[in-house]
């Protein structure tokens, strides 16, 4: 499946049209620039159009049913046919599960379009219409106007100056994922993934289309990434090396161990090679030793000029999120995932361990920047309790007298032995609530929700929790904001510190983790 979008869901207000505050005349309706231009390109593009709406003037007695029609109506007449539309017509005081920033009304459109939320992607103009697409596990590309906050700016996973770049955005993605054509099935493939688990994960979709279209798939990896590769469908054998123009605590750059690399790479037999980095990455260095390895094609991103180290030199643009970096690489190499692969994150089934709506906190993170402050994470611990959650603290490897400070003695600590036993713990949990960190894209592969308390120090557009719902907590516009540190450089780490346990209790409920009753309590 080469596609990554089956429709793009549209805010009205503000979006659309221009925002006339509970407009229920439809002589006042006004496309915003570009509008109609932009769905055509879409509808061009096969895609299938929704808008997502609040209309609280309803419930204010601001304008009618008829009125909301009629201006509904006229939209249409300007900017040509949707094919769903979702109002929700309710105000804040309601509660309900369709007024945006809750998920409603983005289910309501994909399920009434025949796809899920992680097949759509959402434009609006403020920050309830991008949490409201990501807690339902769709794209999100945010385009402001002067009532847009700069918080809710930077919060965005994605920003456009307008409608014409925003839909360019999503038209680019998809033409990214459509694979160069190539003949028959290839034989043995070497992909490259040498980083940590998190990122080995975020590669699972660009390895599945490999694999896909070759007869054997041998990854490469780092020490940090051998347990999550050992966990990704589609590969056949693992190499684990130590890549010292790669690895964060690089070692010295020995002769005999690139000889003793090359060696082993040209024991894979492979006929090809796909190269998987990250921005701040080069893959030329491994172009080197890939040549020195007799191995034929080797395709890579790289904006250095490459020379003759790299058959297909792939270029893309910064704003993509890293599965779809990933991808874009291999169809670049002429791979696609299969008809019924939707490029979600995916682990091999894991046999998920039974939890009863438990909701599973993670303190650590593999970086200290990343990583939420104890006290916060304690606070957040018994606010959920408090607010009637059940709750399991898990401990990655040395994490254990954290995992049991967070706890604090209210809920039960879990050293998973491995990281395929925490898969099985996320899998059967009702939501994880974790820093941006590797254990965020294994629920993810699980399929389950994500409250992400997010450190801004790398993009959540690329490193946020991938296709699967999520609400985003911290401080996003904090001065760490795109600098990469592995430590805060501000004193008590505010941009999580500061964190609200409601807040997380909130993005649990709207997540869906169930509440315990009251008997289940007091047992």
């Amino acid at each position: 499946m080469n596609r990554l979008f089956d429709a793009v869901l549209f805010d009205r207000d503000g979006t659309l049209i221009v925002d006339v505050p509970y407009n229920g005349d439809p002589d006042r309706v006004v496309p915003m620039p570009g509008a109609r231009a932009a769905l055509d390109r879409l509808r061009a593009a096969g895609l299938r159009l929704g808008v997502v709406t609040n209309q609280s003037g309803l419930a204010r007695g601001r304008f009618t049913a008829a009125d909301l029609t009629a201006v509904n109506r006229r939209v249409e007449d300007l900017l040509g046919p949707f094919d769903t539309w979702q109002i929700c017509p309710h105000d804040d005081t309601a509660g309900c599960r369709c007024r945006k920033p809750a998920p409603g009304l983005v289910e309501s459109a994909a399920a009434a379009l025949g796809t899920t939320p992680r097949r759509c992607a959402v434009i609006g103009d403020i920050g309830r219409d991008m949490t409201a697409a990501l807690a339902a596990g769709a794209a999100g590309v945010l385009v402001p106007t002067p009532v847009t906050r700069a918080e809710e700016i930077a919060a965005a996973p994605v920003v456009a100056g307008d409608l014409t770049q925003a839909v360019g955005h999503l038209l680019h993605r998809e033409e990214l994922m459509r694979p160069t054509p190539r003949s028959g099935r290839a034989g043995t493939v070497l992909v490259v993934r040498s980083d940590s688990a998190g990122d080995v994960l975020l590669s699972g979709p660009a390895i599945r289309a490999v694999a896909a279209g070759a007869e054997r798939v041998v990854l490469l990896c780092g020490p940090r990434g051998r347990a999550a590769a050992s966990l990704l469908p589609g590969v056949d054998e693992i190499v684990e090396w130590r890549l010292p123009w790669i690895d964060p605590q690089p070692g010295v750059v020995e002769p005999d161990d690139i000889t003793a690399l090359t060696e082993r790479l040209r024991a894979t037999g492979a006929d090809e090679a796909v190269v998987l980095t990250s921005f701040h990455q080069s893959a030329l260095p491994l172009a080197l030793v890939l040549r020195l390895a007799g191995i034929g094609r080797v395709t890579a991103i790289s904006e250095d000029y490459p020379g003759s180290l790299l058959d297909v030199r792939h270029r893309v643009p910064e704003n993509l999120p890293e599965p779809e970096r990933a991808r874009s690489v291999a169809a670049a190499a002429g791979f696609a995932l299969p008809t019924g692969d939707d490029g979600a994150l995916r682990v091999g089934t894991p046999v998920s361990r039974v939890l009863d709506g438990h909701v599973v906190v993670h303190p650590g993170a593999s970086v200290d920047a990343r990583a939420c402050p104890p006290p916060t994470m304690r606070r957040i611990v018994a606010a959920l309790i408090l607010a009637g959650h059940r709750v399991l603290v898990t401990a990655g490897p040395g994490e254990s007298g954290l995992a049991t400070a967070v706890a604090a003695g209210r809920a039960e600590v879990v050293t998973p032995a491995d990281l395929s036993e925490l898969a099985a713990i996320l899998a059967g949990a009702a939501c994880l609530v974790v820093g941006n960190t590797g254990p965020a894209h294994l629920a993810a592969a699980a399929g389950t929700p994500v409250v992400s308390l997010y450190a801004p120090t790398v993009p959540y557009g690329k490193w946020g929790p991938y296709r699967v719902p999520a609400v985003r907590l911290g401080v996003p516009d904090a001065a760490c904001r795109d600098t990469r540190v592995t430590a805060c450089p501000i004193a008590g780490h505010p941009c999580l510190s500061t964190i609200d346990p409601g807040e997380v209790v909130a993005a649990v409920r709207t997540l869906g983790a169930p509440v315990a009753s009251r008997n289940e309590i007091a047992a």
